[in-house]
């Protein structure tokens, strides 16, 4: 009789040893459905900000968000005004906590050279 009961007590521990580490496990970082939501609406807003300004090397800069609010710019634009104005605009976000600039500038294409052979 005491060894099933023991042998009960002792399954019922190994089952319930994953779930009760389960819920000490809190995964800060998008623990919660809201955190997604709450990241995509910062996303999409600094994106429609900067496609309400029109530029076309705006067009190229990829947007994302961490789970703090920190909003990381990265892609390509024509010259560092373009870059800080990208910045300026995620800044001025509501629920933007910081802004990380990765944006490169991208040199313009120089002139075609002229053929060779051609006088």
């Amino acid at each position: 009789m005491k060894i099933k009961f023991a042998i009960t007590c002792f399954t019922l521990a190994a089952l319930l040893t994953p779930m009760a580490t389960r819920a000490a496990d809190s995964d800060s970082d998008r623990s919660h459905p809201m955190t997604y939501v709450k990241d995509s609406v910062i996303t999409t807003k600094v994106k429609a900000k900067l496609a309400d300004e029109k530029m076309s090397s705006l067009a190229h800069i990829s947007v994302d968000t961490d789970n703090k609010g920190v909003v990381v710019l990265s892609g390509n634009v024509k010259t560092q005004a373009d870059s800080d104005k990208a910045a300026s605009i995620a800044r001025g976000t509501e629920g933007v906590t910081g802004v990380k600039n990765e944006l490169r500038i991208k040199k313009e294409e120089q002139a075609a050279a002229p053929k060779q052979g051609s006088y």
